[in-house]
């Protein structure tokens, strides 16, 4: 079910579509991968506009982000055509390492991104879910790493997939390529939530205006925290995250909602 707004915009390149306002709420910002009849593939045309898209939105004052698809798959990866057109090791590592750099982009963006999945989510595909912060999966969804079953082992694909589930679990996806549906990839941490497919946009649209309704600082700063502190061992983890709650708990917004908490009242973040 969508969630039209008079207050949204829409704008559309051949590959990408970018939606204001999305669900008819303010700040929610989507962006849907449109290629349908190549399965989404990630060409390097299409990482490039993706790239563009999310750095002009990191830099925004959008509060949420959406990346969805069209068509019957979310991303079946890279574009195994292309790639085979171009057989060179100077053409792989330009678009793998730009490949790379938009998925990290997706990890620095200080809005939270959601990955809404529709379809099957593969390679690279599967890797674009799992570098999204939040994920929510239509119960027909289904993911792989089956770049095995065409001599290409999902290297990057590994390295978000390994630090969202379990570590023999994403061995066994990697080495097999097999798919797991979407209750395996929710009860595995691939995804937060599993939901019926024509209610997706609706259980889409409620994850992102329970974020939206909590202050725009305390989200980036504490997702940007969030990873830096997964990389970095448990002491250093806790000295940076002490210098984070220090300068949070001095915002404005936070006094503001530790009043309200002591007066017993909703805060006013507008205030």
């Amino acid at each position: 079910m969508n969630h039209p707004s008079s207050s949204s915009s829409r704008s559309t390149s051949e590959a990408l579509l970018i939606e204001r306002d999305a669900y008819g709420l303010a700040g929610v910002v989507r962006v849907t991968l449109n290629r349908p009849d190549a399965f989404n593939a990630l060409s390097e045309d299409l990482i490039e506009q993706l790239q563009a898209a999310l750095s002009a939105i990191a830099q925004s004052d959008a509060r949420v982000v959406v990346l969805a698809a069209e068509g019957r798959a979310y991303c079946a990866g890279h574009d195994l055509k292309e790639l085979r057109a171009t057989p060179s090791l100077e053409f792989y590592q330009r678009l793998f390492g730009r490949c790379s750099a938009l998925m990290m982009t997706i990890q620095r963006m200080p809005q939270p991104v959601i990955a809404r999945v529709q379809g099957i989510a593969t390679a690279a595909g599967c890797q674009l879910v799992a570098m999204c912060d939040l994920a929510v999966a239509a119960d027909t969804a289904r993911f792989a790493t089956s770049g095995i079953h065409y001599g290409l082992f999902c290297s990057t694909p590994a390295v978000p997939l390994s630090r969202n589930i379990p570590r023999k679990a994403a061995f066994e996806m990697l080495m097999t390529g097999d798919f797991i549906d979407a209750a395996k990839a929710r009860e595995l941490g691939l995804i937060n939530h599993m939901t019926p497919l024509d209610a997706l946009d609706t259980d889409v649209a409620a994850l992102a205006k329970r974020i939206c309704d909590k202050p725009a600082a305390a989200v980036s700063m504490g997702k940007s925290l969030f990873y830096r502190q997964l990389e970095t061992g448990i002491e250093a983890a806790y000295q940076m995250a002490g210098q984070t709650i220090a300068c949070n708990a001095n915002d404005p917004v936070a006094q503001e909602g530790m009043q309200a908490f002591i007066e017993k009242r909703t805060p006013n973040w507008r205030a």
